[in-house]
């Protein structure tokens, strides 16, 4: 692999110095959207990565955790198919599944509920056609988060094609997509259904999704957007597994012992039934003066039966953003501000059961959780002469919840956190053509989730607080020619009373306050543009790297009697190094060859325990297929093509040491993407 890796590199720096200026735009002219704050990537203040549909063809049908995973700063990670987490510089630390501390929209909506949970394995990856991941808090444009914040974009030209595909474990997809301009109306129809058997005893997944979207132009300066998506996924959860159980059988479920039974036992799996529908209004009162509103709700049907209990879910969402725009252009100054509220009320029923082998048995507690969050913000962006660039913001949050004990005893309570001023302000400088440098400075906060202060023991965590803190970075950007982009970034975070998850002695999560955190790092990312090489055999070819390294420490971080104040953060790789090489032959066949390289992590707060580092490679050929109106795209995909040993999702902090979920050896995908 070294002697690959320096081949290749070698390769694409003579055809670097080598290659003709073409005219096709820069990597540093891609523009980004920034939620209705559109600027040049170079130019931009935030710290962002932008998941292009180069990067998108390298998932599965199952997850989006390739594409994420080859951008500096994020990580996706599957502790088993299904059961997700999204890292964004180490955010990942209170997560055992789902995606907390990131704030997630679609499109214009908001799939974040009120306290900060979000199911983001509803989406299927083929729903999505762009993501741009903001790193850090962003809270004068997304509110209250201090991990990051993820924009999901679905199609927006015209498309009909279907997807099919069959693999390993018994792995089946097919999807269809319908987009196109009728009239005044932009009309989006998807529709998805995906299974398999996985790698793991009890780790089988069935999603079924249907999504429709509408963009009517009913005005020349206004636009209304209406969107509904309908998921229905349902997936086993195997458990988490000691060393010596994974050495001895990587594929099996958590076993059961003398007290407690196992997840194969008692059916432990998630069955999650979620509507999410919502209008937005874009209306351009004056070239100058515009104004966005979206109304939005959701409902949730959860069943989680659990090693210990058999956990109801049923979840009511309401949400609402609105803003007013302001441009003003001078001679050489253009300005624009913006004031506007984002807020959300998130209502829970939860109902706990014995759980008798996946069937509900006596009733344990019944629980009521309201989530209250809001926040008022307003940012300038300023543009001196086309070379300096400033976004300067400021929100004020306001956080609370409502809980009640219902069964079998009775008490209520509310609690309401102290309102965040949180200011964030960025600069950016354009030294020249294609050269920037930036910096930027903010503080970030993120309160307790609905699942953290009522977590799986049943018990309500009333004495946990929001966590916040500052972060500080500075970057370069740099085009090199027409052919090469480079960026580095460097970041310092410090975060104080950091949200922790522990596990009891049943297997059951709750969360607690940890003190402070210091997170340093530095981002990389090396990108070319697709060479020409003028050659009937071997045509083009590009390349892609990037890279995190960090150093996160607990400071002030005392449980009992023991100090793990200077300790590695739990479960933040040090380094990750990512690597994309794209082939194309004969002027058909593409070939996508990526590398995940994950160092070593600590899995406990102690440090006592940790993981092995691991290099994961996969590969990818695509051959078109011409006919007069239709084109098909077949596929193969090898995943884990070395047929490493690994695990992709630790249970940190685990009870009795049961911290590995062992990811699948070599398996393939065949598949075809038919377009009309």
């Amino acid at each position: 692999m070294t002697k690959f890796y320096l081949l290749a590199i070698t390769f694409s720096t003579s055809v670097l110095f080598s290659q003709k200026k073409d005219s096709a735009t820069l990597i540093s002219e891609v523009r980004i959207d920034a939620y209705k704050k559109p600027t040049s990537f170079i130019t931009s203040t935030k710290s962002v990565s932008v998941v292009s549909q180069d990067l998108l063809n390298l998932n599965t049908p199952e997850r989006l955790l390739e594409s994420i995973n080859q951008n500096a700063g994020s990580r996706m990670e599957e502790r088993s198919p299904g059961s997700y987490r999204i890292s964004v510089r180490g955010s990942s630390l209170r997560s055992p599944f789902g995606v907390r501390n990131v704030k997630v929209y679609l499109d214009d909506f908001i799939l974040s509920d009120a306290s900060g949970n979000t199911y983001f394995n509803v989406i299927s990856p083929e729903l999505i056609n762009r993501i741009e991941i903001y790193k850090g808090p962003e809270s004068g444009d997304f509110g209250a988060v201090t991990g990051g914040t993820l924009l999901l974009k679905t199609r927006n030209a015209e498309n009909t094609s279907a997807n099919l595909s069959t693999g390993s474990f018994g792995t089946f997809n097919q999807s269809i997509d319908f987009s196109k301009q009728l009239g005044k109306h932009f009309v989006q129809i998807f529709e998805n259904y995906y299974q398999t058997d996985s790698y793991r005893e009890q780790s089988a997944v069935k999603r079924k999704q249907i999504f429709l979207k509408d963009e009517f132009q009913y005005a020349g300066n206004a636009q209304l957007k209406a969107m509904v998506l309908l998921s229905d996924l349902e997936y086993q959860t195997p458990g988490g597994l000691t060393f010596e159980q994974m050495q001895n059988d990587r594929t099996q479920a958590r076993q059961g012992t003398a007290t407690i039974p196992g997840a194969s036992q008692q059916n432990a799996g998630i069955r999650n039934k979620m509507i999410l529908g919502g209008l937005a209004n874009d209306w351009n009162i004056t070239p100058k003066l515009s104004h966005f509103m979206l109304v939005q709700g959701s409902y949730v049907d959860f069943e989680n039966p659990f090693i210990t209990n058999f956990e109801n879910r049923f979840e009511s969402n309401f949400a609402l953003r609105t803003h007013l725009n302001y441009q003003q252009n001078w001679q050489k100054v253009s300005a624009e501000l913006r004031l506007g509220f984002e807020g959300g009320i998130n209502d829970i029923f939860i109902k706990n059961f014995d759980n008798n082998k996946g069937i509900e048995g006596d009733p344990q507690n019944f629980d009521q959780l309201k989530s209250y969050s809001g926040f008022y913000f307003v940012s300038q962006k300023l543009n001196f002469n086309e070379k300096l660039f400033t976004d300067i913001s400021l929100s004020l949050n306001s956080n609370s919840y409502e809980w009640e004990k219902i069964f079998p005893a009775s008490e209520n309570g509310k609690t309401k956190f102290k309102d965040q001023l949180l200011p964030n302000f960025g600069l950016t400088y354009l030294i020249g053509k294609g050269f920037s440098v930036r910096g930027k400075i903010g503080k970030g906060n993120s309160a307790p989730t609905n699942e953290e202060i009522r977590s799986s023991n049943q018990e309500f965590t009333l004495n946990l607080v929001p966590e916040y803190g500052w972060n500080k970075e500075i970057g370069l950007r740099k085009q090199f020619g027409n052919v090469l982009f480079a960026e580095a970034n460097y970041f310092d975070f410090r975060m104080k009373d950091a949200i922790v998850r522990r596990q009891n002695e049943r297997g059951q999560e709750f969360f607690v306050n940890s003190g402070e955190t210091l997170q340093q790092g530095v981002e990389i990312l090396l990108e070319s543009k697709n060479f020409d090489l003028k050659n009937d055999f071997f045509n083009n070819f590009k390349f892609r790297f990037s890279g995190s390294f960090y150093d996160f420490k607990f400071k002030n971080y005392k449980q009992g009697e023991n100090d793990f104040s200077g300790n590695d953060l739990t479960g933040v790789p040090k380094t990750t190094i990512n690597s994309l090489l794209n082939f194309t032959f004969f002027n058909k066949l593409s070939v996508d060859y990526s590398h995940f390289h994950t160092s070593k992590m600590p899995l406990n707060d102690a440090n006592t325990v940790l993981s092995d580092s691991n290099l994961i490679g996969n590969i990818q050929f695509r051959y078109p297929v011409e006919f007069e109106k239709t084109r098909l795209n077949l596929f193969v995909q090898i995943q884990n093509l070395y047929n490493t040993e690994y695990v992709l999702g630790f249970d940190i902090n685990a009870f009795g040491n049961r911290f590995y979920n062992p990811a699948a050896k070599r398996n393939f995908l065949l598949g075809v993407k038919v377009e009309f």
